[in-house]
């Protein structure tokens, strides 16, 4: 019996830390096709953001988009998208792409089937009323998932859009939009996929980091594509499906 006690205490120890870490991982999921960095070996890179659409702060990254000439893929909310249906229209109306976020931006890891249905289907509707025709992807909130969340995904052909670069998600390197700057203009390899997030007054160093990004990049070579864009040469070749994390790490070098 105390074997058996040590044993159970030992599992409680290491079993939750260890499924917590594996429900963040950028680059494996346990069903359906999950990608963190597209296969290329051209010089392209997609910029995303995550949130909203919101008053004001949509219509000045739209402003910065606009004038670089840059499209660029929006993982929004279903509440925000609803609440603020309008902004949508205009990030669809200027060409860039919308994906799914969830409804209410809740962690999904322990949501039943329903509701995790229910998240992604009235996400998809307000994006559809938006204007967006599209195959719409999808992206955890908070980067988590686990079992129930990637079976939904892969029982509806669902791909998960995670990312390889998210310098706004680093304490050291949030705070200052220079910094932002130099971390993905240093880190950018062909098929990256950044994250940013900019839809708040709290991330108005993101916002400002835009326009040096997108320069910094262009200097480097570097062309933003939708997702969509991202994916489609090569796409059967490269996508992580299943796999375990070391063969995922391998298949994006």
């Amino acid at each position: 019996m105390k074997r058996a006690l040590i044993i159970v205490g030992i599992l409680l120890l290491v079993v939750p830390p260890a499924l917590w870490k594996l429900s963040g991982s950028r680059r494996y999921q346990v069903f359906g096709e999950l990608v963190a960095r597209a296969p290329r070996v051209d010089s392209v890179v997609a910029l995303t953001f995550d949130d909203g659409p919101t008053p004001g702060y949509t219509d000045t990254v739209l402003a910065l988009l606009r004038d670089r000439g840059v499209k660029a893929t929006f993982f929004v909310t279903g509440r925000e998208t609803e609440a603020n249906l309008e902004e949508a229209r205009r990030l669809v109306a200027e060409g860039h792409e919308l994906g799914n976020h969830s409804y209410s931006h809740s962690r999904m890891v322990l949501m039943g089937p329903a509701t995790i249905r229910e998240e992604i289907d009235r996400t998809d509707q307000a994006i559809r009323e938006a204007g967006h025709a599209g195959a719409i992807y999808f992206r955890p909130p908070y980067g988590k998932k686990l079992v129930t969340l990637p079976w939904h995904l892969a029982q509806t052909g669902r791909t998960t859009i995670m990312w390889d670069l998210e310098p706004d998600s680093h304490a050291e390197i949030a705070g200052e939009a220079s910094r932002i700057v130099d971390h993905v203009v240093a880190n950018a390899r062909p098929g990256s996929i950044i994250l940013l997030h900019v839809m708040y007054e709290s991330r108005s160093e993101s916002m400002k980091a835009v326009p040096g990004i997108i320069d910094g990049l262009r200097a480097r070579g570097y062309t933003f594509v939708t997702i969509t864009e991202l994916l489609q040469p090569g796409r059967s070749a490269g996508i992580v499906s299943s796999l375990p994390e070391a063969a995922a790490s391998r298949s994006l070098p």
